[in-house]
């Protein structure tokens, strides 16, 4: 796969390789060495801190705090259970997956989630900058839940068809803890339709507050920065009432005006007011157990729409005058759960955990400005405008002052448990369980469209899977599971279902020595949304009289048409990996980790939206013309192929990394690429930390190719390098300042693709396509409170 032109990326994964290269010898030689001496997993050499036998977590997750001032851990060695419901190092599991650890996180002083894993090979964010929501694309895949997004185990399964995503969730990144992506369908026991990956994340909670012998404890934080107006402020404590029960609760409240890109053009309505609340009740009733009751509310006022802020490049002369309607957005997010998990050692037959949870997304919309200014009759069409010249508008999105709005509500249950036992060497562990979750989609448009592009209905997923997972100590690791899914869509009269078993096979070798090469395939199964199933009916005509008549008798510019025999997608993940750690590589108390993949989705009956024209034969303006219609149809077959790599050595005063991401996707008939597939991606990090760790540096380069081989009615995203800079000290042991500088090159970007109507026109859709901001300055202060 060609990396493109630009030197510098060759120079960035040529860097990368080399080291690799150069770290070959050393691993071959301490393999053999390590294969020798270990007859059952090898622990890891102790260098930093002691052993803790009693508990199968590292000390960064027991408690992040307690870091705080000295070397940062692996991230590669944090805990993570995406991959296959059971605890394990993320270098350790034979999948590729990504973490971010709190400390990761407190450093970044992120604006939005992308800030905090856009680094992460396979994965990338379709994020509008009137949006604070987030989108989450993983090797290609994205919209209608191809990739599983959860929080504390809830999914978030929020969506809304226009100019933008068609899925995306409302998480501030100041309540985020952790963050576990798994890439590919690997992660197919975690949930029904994951066949892009899971990206789950966990919210903060009293260990990320308390420090060792503390019974309270609260941290507050403050940021401010440019570009413009921006401002966080954010308080989280904890309580442990006595040693069965604990308490947390906190909140936070950030403010941006709109920014402005990289060629220094103020991009209008990126400006935001966010807040939110979250609390938690630890309860343990007995030995081994846990219950936690966990509730997240937050609200985000912004205004959407993108009106035209310029010039435009465009053959339509029309488009040259009009805009895109604007609205005031309110939106409220609700996330609540109800854990109960037991565990004991000396318990080999039950180890369970139960998460029941409801999720509702609630978004209400006024208009509050629309250029479609119409001076009276059209005269194609002989027909009096929508609004008037004082309250302007048009049948699309209705007039100003009109309201709309989205609600989804999401109920679900997760169930599983893991059954230990030793036959000789072998050691075995067998994970079965079941999940269901309920969508119900409604809305409110009395005067516009989205009723139509947003049909209302509910969606039940359910699922079951059992999972064996047996190692033999030092030689090989297998691990094989089974799930069942199923699923039905109910709209008015109309509905669908379906059923499939999918089966996932890993095989790898030597595992717990310095390389652990593994192979894997996988299958995911993805029902069917209630939109692309059932969407149906006219999309309104902004201007004029609508040309088409609609099967249900509806007139419109085109029809939308339902396909109740769509079938669900099957995605077949084919994998090669090799996981790398070593530590004491060239000097004592350095380490490397290094996970590499190499991967082929094989997607059948692929959902892909298709326009087309068909009969009935409709005449206007004197002419005949087909029917126009927008259609989710199933393609027989789409590929999407790559290599990732992601690497972190270090050596405690200073430290270096390289993610990697070359991929491809198309469709296979036709050869044609897929819009949503991003083919390259290089991200290098390099830090030095001073004065006993006190003090840490970083620079974070991360070089990105547009994609073009694009549908011809897709216009590419612009290939770009963004460049971080980061600072954090610890004066005092309870102060942390930070400073950093984002897109030090202040270069304008536009980070992915989108629509146009022909193969030359650019229309208003590029405005949807927000170019990111240019540089920003931020700085922060945080103090930890506590006894």
């Amino acid at each position: 796969m060609a990396l493109g032109g630009k030197t510098t990326r060759a120079l960035l994964l040529g860097a990368s390789l080399g080291s690799l290269a150069a770290f070959s010898a050393d691993v071959a030689m301490a393999q053999a060495v390590d294969a020798v001496q270990s007859q059952k997993p090898k622990a890891a050499k102790k260098k930093r801190a002691a052993a803790q036998p009693t508990s199968v977590f590292p000390e960064p997750v027991r408690n992040a705090n307690a870091q705080i001032g000295r070397q940062t851990t692996q991230s590669l060695d944090e805990i993570t259970v995406t991959a296959s419901k059971t605890e394990e190092r993320a270098i350790d599991a034979l999948a590729p997956v990504s973490v971010v650890s709190l400390d990761q996180i407190q450093g970044l002083q992120a604006t939005r989630v992308a800030d905090l894993i856009y680094r992460m090979p396979g994965v990338w964010m379709q994020d509008r900058g009137d949006d604070p929501s987030t989108s989450i694309n993983i090797r290609g895949l994205q919209d209608f839940g191809r990739v599983a997004v959860v929080v504390d185990g809830a999914r978030q399964n929020y969506q809304r068809t226009g100019h933008n995503a068609n899925g995306s969730f409302f998480l501030n990144p100041e309540l985020i803890g952790g963050i576990d992506i798994t890439r590919g369908p690997t992660a197919n026991i975690y949930g029904s339709g994951a066949i892009g990956g899971v990206a789950s994340f966990r919210t903060k909670d009293i260990q990320d507050v308390l420090r060792p012998g503390e019974t309270w404890g609260v941290d507050v934080n403050s940021v401010i920065g440019s570009n413009s107006g921006r401002a966080l402020g954010s308080a989280f404590g904890g309580v442990r009432i006595n040693p069965n029960v604990d308490f947390f609760a906190g909140g936070t409240y950030s403010t941006q005006d709109n920014y402005r890109n990289g060629d220094g053009t103020e991009v209008g309505n990126t400006a935001n007011r966010l807040s939110a609340g979250i609390a938690k009740l630890t309860i343990r009733p007995a030995d081994g157990h846990e219950v936690k009751l966990g509730s997240v509310f937050q609200e985000s006022l912004y205004t959407n729409g993108q009106p035209n802020n310029g010039p435009t490049t465009t053959t339509s002369a029309p488009a040259a005058i009009r805009g895109t309607s604007v609205y005031d957005t309110q939106v409220q997010s609700y996330t609540n759960t109800l854990n109960w998990k037991y565990s004991k050692p000396e318990d080999k037959i039950l180890d369970f955990d139960v998460n029941l949870y409801w999720n509702r997304t609630d978004q209400s919309q006024t208009k509050t400005y629309a250029n479609r200014i119409h001076t009276g009759a059209n005269p194609p069409f002989t027909v009096t405008p929508v609004c008037t010249l004082a309250n302007p508008g048009d049948a699309i999105t209705g007039c100003v002052g009109d309201t709309r709005g989205y609600l989804l509500d999401t109920y679900g249950i997760d169930i599983h448990n893991t059954s230990r036992f030793e036959t000789g060497a072998w050691n075995h562990a067998i994970t079965y369980g079941g999940d269901i979750f309920k969508d119900d989609v409604s809305l409110t448009d009395p005067r516009g469209n989205s009723n139509i592009t947003t049909p209302p209905g509910t969606r039940t997923v359910s699922g079951a899977f059992a999972q064996w997972k047996a190692t033999y100590p030092s030689i090989v690791e297998l691990v094989g599971a089974l799930r069942y899914d199923n699923y039905n869509l109910q709209s008015g009269s109309n509905s669908s279902n379906g059923d499939r078993l999918s089966p996932k096979i890993t095989i790898g070798l030597l595992p717990g020595t310095v390389v652990t090469p593994y192979v894997s395939y996988a299958e995911g199964y993805r029902s069917p949304t209630v939109t692309e199933t059932l969407i149906s009916g006219a999309h309104a005509s902004a201007v004029g009289a609508p040309p088409f008549l609609c099967p249900d008798g509806s007139r419109g510019m085109f029809c939308f048409l339902q396909n109740t025999s769509l079938r669900p997608e099957v995605g077949k993940n084919k994998e090669i990996g090799f996981n790398i750690k070593k530590n004491d590589l060239f000097s004592a108390g350095d380490s490397f980790r290094g996970k590499l993949n190499f991967f082929r989705n094989d997607v059948d009956n692929y959902i892909q939206a298709v326009t087309f024209e068909a009969g009935p034969t409709q005449t206007f303006f004197g002419q005949s013309f087909l029917t126009s219609y927008y259609q989710y149809q199933n393609l027989p077959h789409a590929r999407i192929q790559g290599f990732e790599a992601e690497t972190m050595y270090d050596a405690q005063k200073w430290f270096v990394g390289v993610s990697v991401t070359l991929q491809e996707g198309k469709e296979t008939a036709t050869n044609v690429g897929l819009y949503s597939v991003q083919p390259q991606k290089i991200t290098t990090t390099a830090g030095l930390r001073f004065l006993d760790n006190t003090i840490t540096t970083s620079l974070q380069w991360t070089s990105v190719k547009a994609n073009t081989d694009l549908p011809l009615t897709y216009l590419p995203a612009t290939s770009y390098d963004l460049l971080n800079f980061y600072v954090s000290a610890r004066p005092t042991k309870d102060m942390v300042v930070s400073f950093s500088v984002e897109n030090l090159l202040n270069q304008y970007y536009r980070p992915y693709a989108v629509p146009r109507s022909t193969a030359t026109d650019i229309q208003n859709d590029t405005l949807w396509a927000s170019a990111g901001a240019g540089v920003v300055f931020k700085g922060g202060l945080k103090y930890h409170f506590g006894g």
